[in-house]
C-alpha cells in the first residue's frame, strides 16, 4: 500500500470508528448547497476523539510534506474548519488566522480574524468539501485581504465534478485527505453498508441533484 492509500484509509478509519459517517436513505438530509443526500459526514465530532482527531491532524502534516506545500499562515473558515486548521497550526508552529462566513457589523469589519495576511501564503484548512462554495468564498476572502492562496486541505470531499471545475478556476488545489468513495469501501468491509445501501450511494454519487427525484429513497423527508 502506498502512503496516499495508507493516510486514505486511516482518515476513513477514523471517521468510521467515531461514528462521523451517517447513512439516512429513509430520512434524506439537506446541505447548504441544496444537495438532498442520504448519507452525512460529521467532522465536527473529530475533537471529541482526541486519538481519531491526532490521526487526521498528522495526516494533514503529512500530505503539507509529501505534496511539498509552502505556506505562512494556516487559515480554517468557521466554524467547522476553525478547530482542524487551529490544531495544525499550533502542531507546526506556524500562524493561524481564521475567515469569517460573513463581517460583522461592528469594530473593524473584518472577514479574516487573528492576524495580518497581505502578501503571505495561506494554506486553507477546511472540514469537509461538497460543491465548494464555502471553501472558494474564504479564498476570496483571504486574497481580498491581501494573501497568496494556492492549496487547500480538507479531511474528505464528495468527489462532485462541480467542486472540481470550481476549484480550477479559482486555480486553487484541492487536497483531501480521503474521499468520500474511501470511506465507503472501509464501510463495507465493515459491514456497515450491505448491497442494497451501496447502491443507493452509488446512485446518489452519479447525479447528487436529481437523487432525491429519481429515487423512492430521496423522497422520503
Amino acid at each position: 500500500m502506498n502512503t496516499a492509500s495508507a493516510i486514505q484509509v486511516a482518515v476513513a478509519r477514523a471517521l468510521l470508528d467515531i461514528g462521523a459517517v451517517v447513512f439516512t436513505p429513509h430520512a434524506p438530509v439537506t446541505f447548504k448547497s441544496g444537495i438532498i443526500s442520504p448519507v452525512y459526514v460529521d467532522n465536527r465530532r473529530l475533537p471529541f476523539w482526541p486519538v481519531q482527531w491526532g490521526a487526521v491532524i498528522d495526516a494533514f502534516r503529512q500530505t503539507i510534506e509529501q505534496q511539498k506545500l509552502a505556506f505562512d499562515v494556516i487559515a480554517g473558515i468557521e466554524t467547522a474548519g476553525i478547530p482542524h486548521s487551529a490544531a495544525l497550526a499550533y502542531a507546526l508552529g506556524a500562524p493561524s488566522v481564521f475567515v469569517r462566513k460573513q463581517a460583522k457589523d461592528h469594530g473593524l469589519r473584518s472577514r479574516v480574524e487573528g492576524g495580518d495576511v497581505a502578501g503571505r501564503r495561506v494554506l486553507l484548512v477546511e472540514d469537509l468539501v461538497t460543491t465548494g462554495g464555502s471553501s472558494l468564498a474564504g479564498v476570496e476572502a483571504l486574497r481580498d485581504a491581501g494573501a497568496i492562496v494556492e492549496h487547500c486541505l480538507c479531511i474528505t470531499s464528495y468527489g462532485f465534478p462541480e467542486a472540481t471545475r470550481a476549484f480550477e478556476m479559482a486555480r486553487v488545489s484541492l487536497y483531501p485527505l480521503t474521499p468520500f468513495s474511501a470511506i465507503v469501501v472501509e464501510a463495507a468491509q465493515r459491514g456497515l453498508f450491505g448491497a442494497d445501501e451501496l447502491s443507493i450511494l452509488e446512485a446518489w454519487l452519479r447525479d447528487p441533484h436529481g437523487w432525491h427525484l429519481a429515487s423512492p429513497e430521496g423522497g422520503a423527508r
